[in-house]
């Protein structure tokens, strides 16, 4: 026996502290032995590029052993080997990290990097093991092997040993409760999870059963887009094809590599969570990178590798790690960069990622102040102008950023010139240009395509072009919109009516002598008395069109200020928004159904309590025509629903009592 001895450690506890909470995961462990065997061979690869090594190295591997009987799960690499002093000093010295010191040793003589930042990687097998062993030869002439062997407990044991074979063997006789390790199907998962891309062969039963190609490592001019859209079925199978990707590729202020993926976005994603796989040296450390991403861009998947990420720190030390916010910064700048590009290069294929993407931007604008310059003016809406623009065949985006330079090289095969018209989109400023002369500084817009429909064919029928800002976010966007367009108003289209859309000749309308009334005098008579509504303002104005017959009847207005105030309120009391009894009931005098009313009243106001039934018919249809309106607003509450069911069934029981006389 060469010697036996004490592991010097810094608390006699350290064991304990191991197999209990080391990491939160027991199966972390073989990451850990797999990602030393890896360095062990890069170390090799080093040792010779320096000529300090003249034998052949052959081909690198890594074999992972199972003996059922034994109750063993072994590890073995070919590569650099240990001494017996490497031994005392890089094992028995617990937390001394030879890699450290190996890197300053060889600087710039590898291709490759050591991986060795995990810290205590070969110590996380007693969370699984009740016995540790190690074999190893080193490569240097003449060096003995050697075996170390430790039960857990502080004592070890360090002898010769008969092996032949240049490398390293770690064998660990598994605890009981620990078993499920000795199943090829879990050790393969494992590996897939973790070790996939490591760019060494790691086998299991002389099968390999990692891929080793990490396409993030790849020079950008070395994929193809088929190589991209393989890479991202890997990672999410059964997924919709990404709209746009980007490959990072950068070592300067920081090492970071990477590919990011816009997805499709399904009703089924939770966009709070974030699904970018984060790596170390293409060792997976974690699929939670949301302290490392910025909030607005958690929809975003792929893989991120750095080895300036710190991996030993608690979340709320990460979140806060200079470095880290440095690099989520770059992410969200680059992410700018890639949407301006696109939208400059190809519009079409920036307007169908864009009915994707537009949320999760505007959040960021309305987050992120750097993100906001960057991307202001490239943030588009769809709109009721008919434009002529074209939504190119859905065909993923790629574009890398170039290892050379900060340029960006788009790599996207080009698009059929036959793809298909889609809703038109513009940009704020771009309406705000082809508008001027007509409505200068005047913005309309609807929140709700479907309700708001009979304000948006009033406006269309008159030439005025209608925004749609409709997505949830956009109650709050337009706010940013109006601090930032200070000098513009914002309107939507429900709110009041511009003059465009009124006939400005009263004066010409006729006077009843025997009332001393216009028609639309006595029309807003009219529906006082039969809705008596003292909060409710009536308006009777012509609406402007050439079919009246298909403009509404009435419409309900409620002005932008009020409406606001009565939404801010709700939002603060987290409570819904109450249809307000104080909003305009603007009666369209030019309308077949408001004119035959009136002459069905024969001129005359509803009186007394004695109605006729023809008095009794008009207040109803006063009712209803104002029901109609309140509908489009979403103004009924359930009562509401209820009371106009059966106002309608009593409007049309008295027109075919009516009809049948």
């Amino acid at each position: 026996m060469l010697e036996q001895g004490t592991i010097s450690i810094h608390t006699e506890n350290i064991f304990p502290i191991i197999k209990k909470s080391l990491y939160s995961d027991h199966q972390i462990f073989l990451r850990e032995l797999v990602s030393n065997a890896v360095d062990a061979i890069q170390k090799l690869k080093m040792v010779s590029r320096a000529g300090d090594y003249a034998g052949d190295i052959g081909e690198p591997e890594i074999e992972i052993a199972i003996d059922k009987d034994k109750k063993t799960l072994s590890i073995s690499d070919n590569g650099i080997g240990m001494t017996t002093d490497e031994v005392k000093k890089y094992i028995n010295q617990v937390a001394f990290s030879s890699a450290e010191e190996f890197i300053h040793k060889y600087e710039g003589k590898s291709d490759q990097p050591i991986i060795g930042h995990f810290g205590l990687g070969f110590y996380s097998s007693f969370m699984v093991a009740q016995k540790v062993e190690i074999d190893t030869l080193s490569y240097q002439e003449g060096a003995q092997a050697v075996h170390w062997s430790c039960d857990g407990s502080p004592a070890f044991t360090l002898e010769e040993s008969s092996r032949t074979t240049r490398g390293t063997t770690i064998i660990l006789s598994l605890q009981g409760e620990e078993e499920e390790f000795l199943e090829s199907v879990r050790i393969k998962n494992l590996v897939k999870t973790y070790c996939d891309f490591l760019p060494v062969p790691i086998k299991l039963d002389g099968e390999v059963i990692n891929k080793q190609k990490a396409p993030w490592r790849e020079s950008p001019s070395n994929l193809t887009q088929e190589d991209y859209l393989e890479f991202y079925r890997y990672l999410y199978p059964f997924q919709e094809e990404p709209l746009l990707w980007v490959h990072l590729n950068t070592d300067y202020p920081f090492i970071i590599n990477g590919i990011l993926y816009f997805p499709k976005m399904r009703p089924d994603v939770d966009v709070t969570k974030g699904q970018i796989k984060l790596f170390c040296n293409q060792v997976f450390v974690s699929d939670n990178c949301e302290e490392i991403i910025p909030q607005f861009l958690m929809p975003m998947r792929g893989v991120i590798d750095s080895t300036d990420i710190p991996l030993n720190v608690s979340r709320s030390a990460l979140q806060g790690d200079r470095t880290v916010r440095r690099i989520g910064d770059y992410i969200a700048k680059k992410v700018g960069d890639r949407l301006k590009e696109l939208f400059r290069d190809n519009r079409e294929q920036y307007i169908s990622a864009w009915k994707d993407l537009g949320t999760f931007v505007k959040f960021g604008v309305l987050n992120d102040e750097k993100f906001k310059k960057q991307i202001e003016d490239i943030i588009v809406f769809r709109t009721t102008a008919k434009l002529t623009e074209k939504v190119a065949a859905e065909t993923p985006v790629v574009e890398v950023q170039s290892s050379d330079s900060d340029a960006w090289q788009d790599v996207t095969p080009s698009t059929s010139s036959d793809s298909a018209p889609s809703a038109p989109y513009t940009t704020l400023k771009e309406y705000l240009e082809r508008n001027k002369e007509r409505n200068e500084n005047r913005v309309f817009y609807s929140t709700d395509e479907a309700t708001q429909s009979t304000y948006i064919e009033l406006h269309k029928n008159q030439g005025l072009e209608v925004l749609f800002m409709d997505s949830f976010i956009d109650t709050h966007f337009i706010n940013f919109l109006e601090r930032e367009y200070q000098d513009v108003k914002f309107t939507r289209v429900d709110s009041d009516l511009d003059n465009t859309l009124l006939e400005q000749d009263k004066d010409k309308e006729i006077v009843d002598p025997k009332t001393n009334k216009t028609r639309s005098e006595t029309i807003k008579e009219l529906f006082e008395k039969s809705l008596n509504k003292p909060k409710l303002n009536i308006r009777t104005e012509a609406l402007k069109s050439d079919d009246p017959q298909g403009t509404p009847p009435a419409i309900v207005l409620l002005p932008e200020i009020l409406r606001r105030l009565r939404e801010m309120n709700a939002m603060m009391q987290q409570g819904t928004a109450e249809f307000p009894e104080d909003h305009i009931l603007l009666v369209n005098t030019a309308h077949p159904l408001i004119q035959n009313l009136a002459n069905l009243n024969q001129g005359t106001i509803i009186q007394g309590d004695g109605q006729s039934s023809t008095d009794q018919l008009v207040n109803l249809i006063c009712q209803h025509v104002y029901d109609l309106a309140l509908m489009s607003q979403k103004g009924f509450d359930a009562e509401g629903m209820k009371s106009f069911v059966e106002r309608s069934n009593e409007v049309l029981t008295k027109l075919t009592e009516q009809a049948s006389k």
